[in-house]
């Protein structure tokens, strides 16, 4: 199978090429380098260089493929509130140029980089993948209207889809070459490695009046090698022929902010001081998948996805690879 990946690359974008590559697909990497890096993109892969909302660009890169990993977006849940009408732009509108082009060319098999933040806050923990979809930031609603694109491309013309929402993604390769390289950093457990690396005296956690046991939210944490797995799961699904779907991809078992730093100190052996920020605006308090569907559905489980080894993996990274590429 020949695969665009959008956003190939990024973090998740990046180790799911080379998650496809390994697996005997070819990979065509469609990325602006606007948040991604061009050392992350793996030689094996065909790159072009461009924006999802380029006709040009995307007819180029989709040209001869068979499906679309769709990886490409802003994910910031901050910033969206921010500048919600960027988010709009980048994760709803310029896709559906993506979703043109596929139809033009022939391509009706989309893997879709979606979100638990779709949920909002939940009515029921776990969550179900039959929960209302009722995001409380825009980077939540801008990816929950993406989704409604996918089902009206279905009905419209024919696509076939799976729209994959990830809970919080961590991690990096076992071998310390591929992991999270944001600017700025916004996920917990880089800040707090990259805070172990660098020496910083303390470690702010934002909100400490949460409706959990610790008064920090609450995360339900799936390894990036896991998420690369069910991307390449979810792609063969509808080679297959398989109908569309929507799935949690989590493990089921939530983490709060102040357990995931005393992980990363167990891990790393050095302390960490915590203060209490603010709240962060958008940030429900919990949020842990019911992943049964994609057990069910693409024969998927995680097996990197204790958070030890996460942390182990996230560490190994921080402390020796991103250094020898950034």
């Amino acid at each position: 199978m020949r695969v665009l990946v959008t956003g190939g690359a990024g973090y998740v974008g990046s180790v799911s090429v080379r998650s496809l590559l390994d697996a005997g697909h070819e990979v065509v990497v469609l990325d602006t380098l606007e948040r991604g890096h061009r050392w992350a993109v793996d030689d094996r892969a065909d790159f072009v260089v461009g924006d999802v909302g380029d006709p040009e660009a995307v007819r180029e890169a989709v040209y001869c493929v068979d499906a679309v990993l769709h990886c490409a977006g802003y994910i910031d849940v901050a910033e969206s509130v921010r500048e919600p009408e960027r988010y709009f732009e980048n994760n709803t509108e310029k896709p559906r140029v993506l979703l043109d082009e596929m139809r033009a060319a022939g391509v009706d098999a989309l893997v879709f980089s979606s979100t638990a933040a779709v949920y909002g806050e939940p009515e029921e923990v776990p969550i179900p993948e039959d929960a209302p979809l009722r995001p409380v930031s825009p980077y939540g609603e801008s990816k929950r209207r993406f989704e409604e694109a996918l089902a009206a491309a279905e009905a419209e013309w024919g696509l076939r889809w799976a729209a994959l929402r990830y809970f919080n993604v961590a991690g990096a390769t076992p071998d310390g070459t591929l992991g999270e390289a944001h600017d700025p950093e916004t996920h917990i457990i880089p800040r707090v490695l990259g805070a172990i690396l660098y020496g910083d005296p303390e470690f702010t956690v934002f909100g400490s009046d949460y409706p959990t046991a610790d008064g920090t939210c609450v995360r339900d944490y799936i390894h990036v090698c896991d998420l690369a797995d069910a991307h390449r799961r979810a792609l063969e699904h509808l080679a297959k022929g398989g109908d569309s779907l929507a799935c949690n991809l989590g493990t089921g078992r939530g983490w709060s902010n102040l357990e995931v730093v005393r992980t990363c100190s167990e891990v790393t052996g050095a302390d960490v001081r915590v203060v209490f920020g603010p709240r962060r605006e958008g940030d429900p308090a919990m949020l842990v998948a019911k992943p049964g569907r994609a057990e069910r559905t693409l024969g998927w489980t995680p097996r990197r996805s204790d958070l030890v080894t996460i942390v182990e993996d996230a560490w190994r990274w921080e402390s020796k690879g991103r250094h020898a590429v950034t």
